[in-house]
């Protein structure tokens, strides 16, 4: 478990320098993976899901909470995504 949540932590330190609002979520730890909430990051609506695998290629799981679909992807890659629809709302 102790994998899981470093992983967690150096990616939530990684979007909180990127001026991404995110909540880190550790509760769930008799799962076999854990959730990292990502819930309303100045509105944007996901969740990521980090697990053995994610750890393993440090890349996201990312679930859209409007749609309730999960795309794997990069960390840049969510990142740029956030930043460009947070830019689309200001």
């Amino acid at each position: 478990p102790g994998t899981n949540l470093k992983f967690a932590g150096e990616l939530h330190e990684r979007l909180i320098s990127e001026g991404i609002r995110c909540k880190l979520d550790d509760r769930n730890e008799k799962i076999g993976y854990k959730v990292r909430e990502a819930r309303q990051i100045d509105r944007v609506p996901y969740m990521l899901i980090i697990g053995k695998n994610e750890i393993e290629t440090k890349t996201l799981s990312v679930r859209d909470r409007d749609t309730d679909k999960t795309t794997p992807m990069e960390v840049q890659e969510f990142i740029d995504i956030v930043k460009k629809q947070i830019n689309e709302r200001s």
